[in-house]
């Protein structure tokens, strides 16, 4: 046989041994996945009323009990554990008082993990609400509060910026042995605040850190007077102060030159 016929054919076999290997294999993966899925739908199907049976809460909620949160996830259906709607479970929790945010999952077999996030109180907000640490209401008992949280007044949807002045005089007051305890803005965004020894200062609507800087600057002056406790200290002027003075009792000029 010439020899470019034998190579030819040889090559010929190996073409249809490649072919025969590769039709194989196609039809080896098809039977596989057709296994696969029909052994996956047998499993669904049999396990189709798995149901939750254990529940954990996660995270380290304070003022909301297991027991709320159970309360709250039992308004959704946990009939079956495939069908049961994670984010249903998420929006409940979350409808808690105290709940910031709730991540929700599922742990196969029968497990519903919860994950909660409480708001931080960090202030009373116009006498009804609290007051997170981003600067957001929310409707909570401040009757679970265990620490005296100041108060802030202002117009609704100013409560970011009412809570980010507070921190800043605050900081200013307490660098000079002064406690800062309330907050008021009014609609017409004018500034009052309140001391834990009973001053009221008005700030006006400009100029507000400046102004209370002045108040701290000129108040060891204000201390020196005997007969008389400081009230009011208006500070609504471009340059210096008014004050308006209480008279004190006899007891409380005892006490006052004791101190």
């Amino acid at each position: 046989m010439h020899p470019l016929l034998e190579k030819a054919q040889q090559l010929k076999q190996q073409l249809n041994w490649s072919l025969i290997f590769g039709v194989s294999f196609f039809l080896l993966v098809v039977f596989s996945l057709v296994q696969i899925t029909s052994g996956v739908r047998q499993w669904l199907v049999e396990n189709k009323d798995a149901q939750i049976k254990h529940l954990s809460v996660l995270g380290e909620p304070k003022y909301t009990d297991e027991k709320a949160i159970i309360n709250a996830i039992k308004k959704a259906d946990l009939s079956s554990f495939f069908d049961l709607d994670v984010t249903h479970v998420q929006n409940v929790v979350q409808d808690l008082p105290w709940v910031a945010t709730a991540s929700v999952r599922k742990q196969w077999p029968d497990t519903l993990q919860v994950y909660v996030v409480e708001h931080q109180a960090v202030a009373i907000w116009n006498s009804d609400l609290l007051l997170n640490q981003n600067g957001e209401v929310f409707q909570a008992s401040s009757q679970q509060l265990i620490d005296m949280l100041p108060q802030l007044y202002g117009p609704e949807g100013s409560e970011l910026e009412a809570w980010s002045a507070f921190k800043q005089f605050d900081e200013m007051l307490g660098l000079n042995d002064l406690k800062l305890t309330s907050l008021a803005l009014s609609e017409r965004f004018s500034w009052q605040l309140w001391l834990d020894n009973g001053i009221r200062l008005n700030l006006g609507r400009k100029e507000k850190a400046k102004r209370v800087q002045r108040f701290i600057d000129v108040y060891p002056r204000m201390e020196k007077r005997a007969d008389a406790q400081v009230d009011v200290v208006d500070l609504r002027y471009d340059t210096g102060l008014a004050v308006s003075w209480k008279l004190l009792e006899e007891a409380q000029l005892q006490n006052k030159s004791k101190a």
